[in-house]
């Protein structure tokens, strides 16, 4: 077995594949958030998408700005954003994972550690934007590693099965 995949890759049907499984991959992430909430009331009162775009100047205002639903004062702000991350690294492991098929082991769990691990325990306590690895709660880092974990496992399966019905109807 090669490294490198030989077969061609469908450009427009690895993005598409893969914008849409971050997208539905992101509302998973969502809802792993609601059952398993990472950070406590007090440090998500300012979650890690708002300070990050206030540590590049974006006011309060706006970074906290939200619209309303269902009587629920919702951060549309922060969407953008997670959606925004969600979706930029699904289409990544599709186009990345057709042509380099080590990337996609283990249905993409792999990956999403390694993000998460880049990201949570790297970057952004790098960045001060979270606290450092001793200071984030190992509830925090359960929530956050299994969350990546099942946040890639459904990009991997939703960005598969889509990207090989366009491939097909491609062919056709």
């Amino acid at each position: 077995m090669s490294f490198f995949n030989h077969h061609s890759l469908n450009l427009p049907a690895a993005v598409l594949a893969g914008g849409l499984a971050g997208i539905v991959s992101g509302l998973v992430k969502l809802g792993w958030e609601n059952v398993l909430p990472p950070r406590t009331e007090e440090r998500d009162a300012t979650n890690p998408p708002q300070t990050l775009l206030q540590q590049f100047g974006v006011p309060e205002k706006l970074t906290h700005a939200t619209y309303h639903y269902s009587g629920h004062a919702l951060p549309w702000v922060s969407y953008v954003m997670h959606f925004g991350f969600s979706t930029t690294f699904a289409v990544l492991y599709q186009v990345l994972g057709e042509k380099i098929p080590a990337i996609k082991k283990d249905a993409g769990t792999w990956f999403g550690l390694t993000i998460w691990v880049a990201f949570h325990l790297g970057i952004m306590p790098a960045m001060g934007t979270v606290p450092s690895i001793k200071d984030q709660p190992k509830t925090e880092h359960i929530s956050e590693a299994l969350g990546h974990v099942a946040w890639m496992v459904t990009n991997d399966l939703v960005g598969d099965e889509i990207y090989r019905r366009l491939v097909a109807k491609s062919r056709q």
